[in-house]
């Protein structure tokens, strides 16, 4: 059988080119054949979002928490000011829109990101206080002090604690017309 298949192949071979005649020749193992490259696996490097410190040493980030009625943000950026690294919302963590400024939903964005935080290896925390401020109202909403009880009960350790509502020294005209807003 074999003898009858390389016969016919070296007779079609001729008649029908070299492409078929590169072919039959691996087909029947006449052909060298190069031997199987094989891809070396790579050891892969775990990357470590962590600054490398010594044990003990606190990593301070700056938590900036804007509470105003209607929202409160806990926004966790580095020290330099150009990272951001972690940012929620009351909105992010409840579905009723009367809910987004309470102390829970503030409680559970605090807690979101101390947990952020500890993962990217951030001990501690320097606090940014504001409310809406300027023209407006310069009292911060309910959702202001329930944050920073969330991130020190998770085991942050709290820097310095600081008001930064803007305050103008001399406002633009307020809302509310000649007569003042009507209750």
């Amino acid at each position: 059988m074999e003898n009858v298949c390389k016969s016919f192949i070296c007779h079609s071979v001729g008649v029908i080119g070299p492409f078929l005649k590169r072919f039959f020749s691996v087909w029947t193992g006449q052909a060298e054949i190069a031997p199987c490259k094989r891809k070396e696996k790579k050891e892969e490097q775990v990357i470590s979002l962590r600054p490398q410190v010594a044990e003990g040493e606190n990593v301070f980030g700056v938590c900036h928490i804007f509470a105003s009625f209607n929202d409160t943000f806990v926004h966790v950026i580095d020290l330099s000011g150009k990272e951001t690294i972690c940012c929620v919302t009351g909105g992010m963590k409840v579905k009723a829109d009367r809910d987004e400024s309470s102390p829970y939903a503030a409680m559970l964005a605090a807690q979101d990101v101390a947990q952020r935080c500890k993962e990217l290896g951030i001990t501690a925390l320097h606090i940014k206080l504001r409310a809406t401020g300027g023209n407006q109202t310069k009292t911060p909403g309910p959702g202001a002090q329930s944050p920073l009880r969330a991130l020190a009960r998770s085991g942050m350790k709290i820097g310095w604690i600081e008001d930064v509502t803007p305050i103008p020294s001399d406002s633009i005209r307020r809302k509310g017309g000649r007569r003042g807003h009507r209750l």
